[in-house]
């Protein structure tokens, strides 16, 4: 007898970063995610094996069910196995059953992204062992990864979620996102995979008084939601680049990697790599091809 368990990727169209600080976020799920599959095994140990899209083993670990329940325990090296056993440590604490009345288990777990794509191999592998175990996703994340939680939000729905935090509780509200000019909508992968609690701890370094800007991506993230106009919505979101660009000390992907792009480019989540939002009156894909960057997903491709 097995239990599979399956949870969406996400991406976030607005309100990176600043949504740790209450702004209103604008979160797409997307068709990639990944599942959890458990099958009881023996030895109080955890048998696990994690698959790339490709069906290539990534990580594989036996972890004694003794090194999940010890609160003491901790590795010296910041390691996969360290993270994961962080993840299953704090999962115990929230419902300790699932050791102590357990003989093993037998693990797997299946992308349908990339890894290295950065769709929320961490979130998605959360919000499965929560389902899993019948604890709090979100009470999970911030024990474990921490983060604003907008990407559980979207392992969760089916469709766009606007996502904020208000005095550290997660508000989330399924909306109806899908434009009419979706055909003008393309992702593009930068070939580099960005560290969200590195970005996160660089922003929070950085950061000023951030209330005028919080206030500003509100009224973006409110516009984008209502107009049918594609200029309209390209207008909004490069002046939400200049806002990011001015909070974060960075100039913006455009100016850095793409200045002769004629069209508009968005950073999504963490800034310097992972996806781009594309908008182009014309098929990008030769251009981005010419430059070396050869992942470019059509909208209606990635987005549920």
């Amino acid at each position: 007898m097995s239990q599979r368990f399956y949870s969406n990727g996400k991406l976030m169209l607005t309100g990176e970063y600043l949504v740790l600080d209450g702004a209103m976020a604008l979160a797409l799920p997307t068709k990639f995610g990944q599942d959890l599959v458990i099958k009881e095994a023996s030895d109080k140990k955890i048998y696990w094996k994690s698959h790339d899209a490709d069906g290539s083993v990534w990580f594989e670990d036996v972890i004694g069910f003794d090194v999940i329940s010890d609160t003491g325990y901790k590795e010296k090296s910041d390691s996969i196995r360290n993270t994961l056993i962080e993840i299953l440590h704090e999962s115990y604490l929230l419902n300790p059953t699932f050791i102590d009345n357990a003989d093993g288990y037998k693990i797997t777990t299946n992308l349908t992204f990339s890894k290295k794509w950065g769709l929320g191999t961490s979130s998605t592998l959360i919000n499965n062992i929560a389902q899993w175990l019948s604890i709090d996703a979100f009470a999970l994340l911030q024990n474990s990864f921490g983060g604003s939680g907008y990407d559980i939000a979207c392992a969760q729905n089916n469709q766009p979620v606007l996502y904020r935090l208000e005095n550290g509780n997660p508000i989330v509200e399924a909306v109806d996102f899908r434009p009419e000019f979706i055909s003008n909508l393309y992702f593009v992968y930068l070939n580099k995979k960005q560290s969200s609690k590195a970005a996160i701890n660089s922003y929070y370094r950085h950061r000023d008084d951030i209330t005028k800007n919080v206030s500003a991506v509100n009224k973006i993230t409110a516009a984008i939601r209502q107009t049918t106009s594609l200029g309209d919505f390209a207008r909004q979101l490069e002046k939400h680049e200049a806002i990011m660009s001015d909070v974060l000390h960075m100039v913006t992907v455009k100016e850095h990697l793409f200045p002769d792009f004629n069209g508009t480019i968005k950073s999504l989540g963490a800034w310097g790599g992972d996806f781009i939002l594309v908008i182009s009156k014309n098929d990008p894909t030769p251009y981005f091809i010419d430059k070396g960057y050869d992942t470019i997903i059509p909208y209606s491709d990635m987005i549920l």
